[in-house]
């Protein structure tokens, strides 16, 4: 299964946009409220420098694209609807945003940097709106929703006694918490020992802010910073909150850059400083201008659109992920069928030989014996953990890989 992640947010503050910009796709955008009102599912991409370059070969991408040196790989991107105060209670899309968000493996918190959106969404004079205020707001609604969870399943926790972390994880699943989230916040929130039946309120919305943070990542994206009110907002948004990653963004810059790329008007690789005018002669003066504003006033200031870039932190900084390219041939670097680094996959820091093998194919990782480091030919045990840019040929009863 892809990583999955969640855009969310208040309405108006460019959520479809960046959804469409990083997805290419068509979803509609307007000024009303809830707009979105079924969440947008697509693929967009990872990207990261890719090995063929070290190795001097000519890669057949399978599961992946390889483009001037750069593999994208597939993640999925989830707009979800906007969120408005009392969603956790149900109001405006509130059931059916948390539901999905809860399937998210990371969120980015698309945020109106210009402050042109009022407390309620609406659309307003850029500058009026407070962006800090709509962090906090949505921040809330995002804890009371884990709060309501802990509170409404007090007697089955309760009754769990010594089995505090397993009951908590348990109530929580569906959300995506693990035991390890558990404990990690229960020492975060210094609850760590005390009887859950002496809980206060306080202490339970301590647990569910530490729950929240731990289980779904989240990154904020500064969007809309080619707007001029949006400078200083940004500067507000990254003292504010220190302890978060705060990613400068232009969404509707990066949608004009790449469908003017689809289109062959320009060179764009997605995340890049820079981009190349391909045809003058098909851009009438709009475009012209749209290309000039964007290259001096999104890239000049803030070198790029911000929108490749907060996916690739969300995906290798936040989720801490791996990429592992496994082959078959250990000398020509393919898979059977002759196709050069013909895969890629992403695997959290920490994961081992057997947990590739496992994602590749059960059957694989029943057999496992041992993996061959492709760089150095050193056998590597089943428990070997992985690196960035391993490539590691599979040594299996059952198969090769």
């Amino acid at each position: 299964m892809p990583i999955r992640i969640g855009l969310i947010g208040k309405t108006n503050t460019g959520k479809t946009t960046f959804f469409n910009a990083a997805t290419l796709s068509q979803a509609e955008v307007s000024t009303y409220p809830f707009t979105t009102k079924q969440p947008n599912f697509g693929t967009s991409h990872a990207i990261t420098l890719c090995v063929h370059k070290e190795f001097n070969v000519t890669d057949n991408p399978r599961n992946s694209i390889c483009r001037d040196g750069w593999r994208f790989i597939p993640i999925e991107l989830i707009d979800l609807p906007g969120l408005i105060k009392g969603a956790w209670q149900g109001k405006g899309l509130g059931n059916q945003f948390l539901a999905v968000a809860a399937q998210s493996d990371a969120l980015l918190h698309i945020v109106d940097a210009s402050g042109s959106i009022d407390a309620a969404g609406r659309i307003t004079e850029p500058g009026t709106g407070d962006p800090l205020a709509d962090i906090a707001d949505i921040e809330e609604e995002l804890v009371m929703w884990y709060l309501k969870l802990i509170e409404g399943n007090r007697d089955k926790i309760s009754r769990a006694k010594d089995r505090l972390t397993a009951a908590i994880a348990n109530v929580m699943a569906g959300v995506g918490v693990k035991e390890h989230h558990v404990q990690r916040a229960l020492i975060d929130s210094n609850l760590q020992g005390k009887d859950f039946d002496n809980y206060t309120m306080e202490d339970s919305k301590r647990l569910a802010w530490s729950l929240r943070d731990i289980s779904k990542p989240t990154l904020i994206v500064a969007n809309k910073i080619d707007i001029p009110t949006a400078a200083e907002n940004f500067k507000r948004i990254r003292e504010e909150y220190k302890d978060m990653l705060v990613v400068p963004a232009s969404a509707e810059a990066e949608l004009t850059l790449r469908r003017a790329e689809s289109k062959g008007l320009i060179r764009y690789i997605p995340g890049d400083e820079r981009f190349e005018v391909l045809k003058h002669d098909g851009l009438n003066e709009r475009q012209k201008w749209a290309l000039n504003f964007i290259r001096r006033d999104v890239l000049g200031e803030y070198m790029r659109t911000g929108v490749q870039h907060a996916i690739n932190v969300a995906v290798f900084k936040l989720l801490k992920m791996n990429t592992v390219y496994p082959v078959a041939d250990a000398s020509r670097l393919s898979d059977k069928d002759g196709n050069v680094l013909p895969d890629v996959y992403l695997l959290p820091a920490g994961s081992t030989v057997e947990d590739l093998a496992r994602q590749i194919h059960t059957d694989l990782a029943k057999g496992l014996l041992y993996a061959i480091d492709v760089r150095d030919g050193l056998r590597l045990p089943a428990d070997y953990e992985l690196k960035d840019r391993d490539v590691i040929s599979i040594v299996s009863a059952s198969k090769k890989k």
